[in-house]
């Protein structure tokens, strides 16, 4: 009980500080102007026999402090503001939850290195089948093809396409004879293109080849 304490007149006064080194807390004790050590406690696991909090408050606690020797002892600590007695807490909780992720992360590493491992290769003669949507088997080479129609001089004609059907339902029929445009004459089955007109005498542009610069 921290009642039990001679609060008003106590033994050291001095700043807390946490640190951490592996998995272990260290409650140091400083002097608050030079910073020297004065005690410290390591914390090896939260909560436990290390840091413990009296029964009628929530800003004391008794640590177990040593001085590498061996050398063990109880002291009881207290802070003026309760909000420093909070972070206290929660400055342990969060070494100490950080402690057992690290912990189960390396447990899960070494099962999935000791579990057996998948051998997910081709064994010797072993084959698979794969079914593909809208893809029809050819076998031996004689599978049904549609015919594309035929047109004089070796080419062939593509099907046209979806809804592109003429109105009548029937195709063009390749011309035998030469058509006649309108305005131009047809001299002996073969088409008469106008001839072109000669150059006129004068050019208006010059000659570009005697231009300056």
């Amino acid at each position: 009980r921290a009642a039990e304490w001679q609060l008003d007149q106590p033994a050291w006064s001095g700043r807390l500080r946490i640190t951490a080194k592996g998995s272990t807390a260290f409650i140091k004790l400083e002097d608050k102007t030079s910073g020297e050590l004065f005690a410290q406690a390591p914390v090896e696991q939260f909560p436990g026999i290390a840091v413990e909090g009296v029964t009628d408050s929530s800003r004391y606690f008794v640590i177990r402090i040593e001085d590498g020797n061996g050398r063990r002892a109880f002291i009881g600590v207290g802070f003026v503001d309760r909000g420093d007695a909070f972070d206290f807490n929660v400055a342990l909780q969060d070494h100490f939850k950080w402690v057992r992720q690290q912990s189960e992360l390396a447990r899960q590493a070494q099962d999935l290195e000791q579990g057996p491992k998948l051998d997910l290769g081709f064994k010797e003669g072993q084959t698979i089948k794969l079914n593909i949507a809208n893809m029809k088997k050819r076998e031996g080479g004689t599978g049904s093809t549609r015919p594309r129609p035929a047109v004089p001089g070796g080419l062939s004609l593509l099907p046209p396409p979806p809804g592109g059907k003429s109105g009548s339902g029937e195709r063009p029929a390749p011309l035998s004879t030469p058509a006649q445009l309108p305005g131009t004459p047809i001299t002996d089955s073969l088409l008469s293109w106008p001839q072109p007109t000669a150059a006129p005498a004068a050019d208006v542009w010059g000659d570009f080849t005697k231009a300056s610069g």
